[in-house]
């Protein structure tokens, strides 16, 4: 299969390039910063400053949104990433890309820390340390005057529905999406409004097992999500995965309105057109009517059952292979 080197050619090289080298894009003069900013922002991310522990506005903010500089508005967090440290400052466990933040050495105080800084203005955040609780081991101690908040546009919210074999596998993949905010794994395709996993593994309902991928729009587009799902399945088998065999297992997207069907077909027949695959493309487009959500214990399979030997033998490799050809889509 010469699939990998070609997609890169068809739909673009997506770099992220370190910042850690380059200049900052946004650089005023101080007695413009000093207009722009408030004194105690102004003394915070111009100036290195900290304000005092719990203090700050941000600090037990809980809304949907992203978290922006308070200089130049660039994105720095997902709410999402947002946690009581109970240490007096704003904490997050992950920025919203490897280029939003930079980090550097701090030797001032006589300590050694990790300062972060906005990797598009320069602006002081905060520290980062690697005490976190979460599965990142990162805590982004973050000053409230250095931040901004940019609520939620849910108009700016899609959902694509994807069906690749093992739904274990495809959710594993999206939910390590940039962008994507939900990743459930379900069954789509049959009439029914309830179903069993073991009905639908008998074949005969009609389903297909499917993961429903809630993305942001603004942050990743349909192409790039459907590039990712071509890569990370076999779309030239028909119901099966490997040694995942049946209906259950078909190559499929449900098409949710005529842009995402239109924008489906049109990879396909690129894809056929340049024979990308040795063998046709069997995916099956259907109009997409309801989703029945899968049994709890098949969300996040992978990270409950992470040693596992089918999550070890056949989703990590999907996983690798995904933060291989995509690590500028990588969250």
């Amino acid at each position: 299969m010469k699939f990998i080197p070609y997609l890169f050619i068809f739909f673009g090289v997506f770099s992220a390039c370190s910042q850690k080298n380059e200049p900052v894009k946004v650089q005023l003069a101080d007695t413009i910063w000093k207009q722009k900013l408030s004194p105690e922002a102004y003394y915070v991310l111009r100036e290195k400053g900290t304000e005092k522990p719990y203090s700050g506005k941000f600090l037990f903010h809980k809304e949907n949104g992203y978290y922006t500089c308070a200089g130049c508005g660039n994105r720095l967090f997902e709410s999402n990433a947002k946690f009581d440290s109970h240490c007096g400052w704003p904490s997050f466990d992950e920025q919203i890309s490897a280029s939003s933040i930079r980090t550097q050495t701090d030797r001032s105080l006589g300590m050694v820390r990790t300062e972060i800084t906005c990797a598009n203005c320069g602006g002081h955040l905060g520290h980062l340390f690697d005490d976190g609780p979460t599965e990142t081991g990162k805590r982004y101690c973050v000053n409230s005057l250095s931040l901004q908040f940019e609520p939620m546009n849910e108009s700016h919210l899609d959902t694509l529905i994807l069906g690749g074999g093992c739904f274990w596998c495809i959710e594993s993949v999206f939910d390590e999406v940039k962008g994507v905010k939900e990743a459930t794994s379900g069954y789509a395709g049959g009439e029914a409004d309830q179903v069993s996993y073991e009905e639908v593994c008998s074949g005969k309902t009609k389903f297909i097992e499917v993961v429903s991928v809630v993305f942001d729009s603004t942050q990743i587009s349909t192409l790039e999500l459907l590039k990712i799902f071509f890569t990370i399945h076999d779309p030239t088998t028909l119901n099966c995965q490997g040694a995942d065999v049946g209906y259950q297992y078909k190559s499929a997207i449900f098409y949710k309105n005529d842009s995402q069907k239109k924008l489906a077909v049109a990879c396909i027949q690129k894809l056929t057109h340049d024979q990308v695959f040795d063998r046709p493309i069997v995916t099956e487009l259907f109009p997409f009517d309801h989703l029945v959500p899968a049994e709890e214990y098949h969300q996040d399979y992978f990270e409950k059952n992470p040693n596992n030997a089918y999550c070890k033998a056949v989703i990590q490799p999907k996983r690798d292979k995904f933060e291989k050809s995509f690590k500028e889509l990588k969250k």
